[in-house]
């Protein structure tokens, strides 16, 4: 989560959203190189965010399914959790006034 906290490879995962691309057309129209959208890449491929595969003379990401699995059971882990605590201090207010 915390990789996707940056503003410039919010971008970038969003980008990728629509299909497997290469650096080159990733990089156009966000305010930083080509460079650094690349080490961008390179952080949200560690994470397991993004993967990677040689095509010809150049590099096609996209998004990795496995590691947007993981942080969606994350949230439903999280979610799950925070309503079930919600219904329970509900459930105790309730009884409390009712004394």
């Amino acid at each position: 989560m915390q990789a996707l906290g940056d503003p410039t490879r919010m971008a970038i995962f969003e980008r990728l959203e629509r299909g497997p691309l290469p650096v080159g057309e990733i990089a156009r129209g966000l305010p930083v190189t080509r460079s650094a959208v690349s080490q961008h890449l390179k952080i949200l491929k560690t994470v397991g965010l993004v993967t990677s595969q040689r095509a010809a003379n150049r590099q096609i990401y996209r998004i990795d399914a496995d590691g947007v699995a993981g942080l969606r059971d994350y949230f439903d882990r999280f979610w799950q959790e925070s309503l079930l605590a919600f219904k329970q201090a509900a459930e105790k207010s309730l009884k409390e006034k009712s004394r």
